[in-house]
């Protein structure tokens, strides 16, 4: 359906999730996205990301689809993402699988998450991609220097931080998912930035110079 530019009243943000493990990472997205007043979010879930998010958290994919403000599965290639005049704020694929990640590196669209995400490209908008694998062969690392060398595109691993003294999983999952959100402009009401070390909390003899000798 044809759509008047003068009709779009709020952001919105393409929100893929792959089979990789992260589902309740997924679900602190979509609950921050439905905060944020001017963005709205449009879910697209594999089926393996289905299987995990059940594994994982024990509840079903449905009530990831109860988070967001539109559902379209995988196979809906003819959905709105899947075209670049489909005006969004951009794409963020949180899990993101590495075999998502050799789709997207090689321009092999054949779902909506992947068409999605080849369309974000190429429109040079922003795509932020939670990869989520460990260890990471030669052939993952490759597959991501590629895709950091192009426009927009941002490589954000879910990776453990503690300088922000999380005190639960769940706080870790919500300063990961305020780091995922931030580059659409999404600020996290309760994200812990660094803000660096309080005055007197280094010594003078911690303190390196430039040149590598100590003041």
């Amino acid at each position: 359906m044809a759509e008047r530019t003068g009709e779009i009243k709020k952001k919105r943000i393409i929100v893929g999730a792959a089979g990789a493990s992260g589902s309740p990472l997924l679900l602190s997205c979509l609950r921050l996205i439905r905060e944020a007043e001017e963005y709205e979010s449009w879910l697209v879930m594999s089926n393996s990301a289905r299987l995990t998010m059940e594994e994982e958290t024990g509840v079903p994919a449905s009530e990831a689809e109860k988070l967001a403000d539109h559902v379209l599965g995988p196979g809906e290639i003819g959905a709105g993402p899947a075209s670049g005049s489909f005006q969004t704020a951009g794409m963020l694929i949180v899990p993101c699988s590495m075999k998502t990640v050799a789709g997207i590196c090689s321009g092999y669209a054949d779902n909506l998450i992947l068409r999605a995400a080849d369309v974000t490209i190429k429109e040079q908008r922003t795509l932020v991609l939670a990869a989520r694998e460990t260890p990471l062969s030669v052939i993952h690392l490759r597959n991501l220097n590629t895709l950091a060398g192009i426009p927009g595109v941002r490589i954000i691993p879910p990776m453990m931080t503690f300088y922000n003294h999380p005190e639960t999983i769940e706080d870790m999952t919500y300063h990961i998912a305020a780091k995922l959100l931030e580059p659409f402009g999404i600020e996290a009401a309760e994200y812990k930035r660094w803000n660096g070390l309080a005055k007197g909390e280094w010594g003078r003899e911690n303190i390196l110079r430039y040149d590598g000798e100590k003041k």
